[in-house]
């Protein structure tokens, strides 16, 4: 039952199990896999087969250290949302899935419900758009005669938004006022310097 908790490379807790010794490597473990994580920024998980579902576990440890910030669960090759695999494989995948949708679940930060930093102002106004609506807009762009040999911007009218706009809607969303601390311009510019 192999496991690896990785930092950036620099540091790696590996377990191993035996056949003839199972308990080697225990994820049932919990105060030492939080004594582990705690220890490292990026937790790289690599258990196999029938230990798929054990990752809930790390999944807790991580939650309890509370400062990692990426979890790659063991879920290398194909992607177990997109897949037409028949039994056998089919249920291996759908535990692969499962672990994915606890990830997203207690892995996944969201904004803030308490407090915001807004660098300026929070007046000027930006465009925010989707990779996927990007890769779209390109796609579209290859075969229409409009976009040859021009720059092509995309700025959705409802996707340009002030900085205050977009804490504004999350305000609603969550149905709480944020404390808002800003930064001037001046004060980014030091930051920035290390002044």
């Amino acid at each position: 039952m192999p496991f690896t908790i990785s930092w950036i490379s620099q540091f790696a807790l590996v377990r191993e199990s035996a056949v003839s010794n199972p308990g080697k490597g225990d994820l049932t473990d919990h105060e030492s896999l939080v004594k582990a994580i705690k220890q490292v920024d990026i937790v790289i998980s690599t258990v196999g087969g029938e230990h798929f579902p054990d990752q809930v576990n790390i999944i807790a440890a991580i939650k309890e250290a509370g400062k990692i910030k990426r979890f790659l669960p063991s879920e290398f090759g194909l992607d177990v949302d997109r897949h037409s695999a028949v039994e056998p494989a089919a249920s291996f995948f759908e535990t692969k899935a499962k672990i994915r949708r606890a990830t997203e679940a207690k892995c996944q930060s969201s904004p803030r419900r308490d407090k915001v930093v807004i660098q300026g102002d929070g007046n000027v106004k930006g465009v925010y758009v989707m990779e996927e609506d990007i890769a779209s807009y390109a796609i579209k762009a290859v075969d229409d005669p409009r976009t040859l040999n021009k720059s092509l911007y995309i700025r959705p009218p409802a996707n340009v938004l002030t900085f205050n706009e977009l804490v504004s809607s999350w305000e609603n969303k969550i149905g709480n006022k944020l404390e808002k601390t800003y930064v001037s311009e001046n004060q980014l510019l030091r930051n920035i310097q290390g002044k």
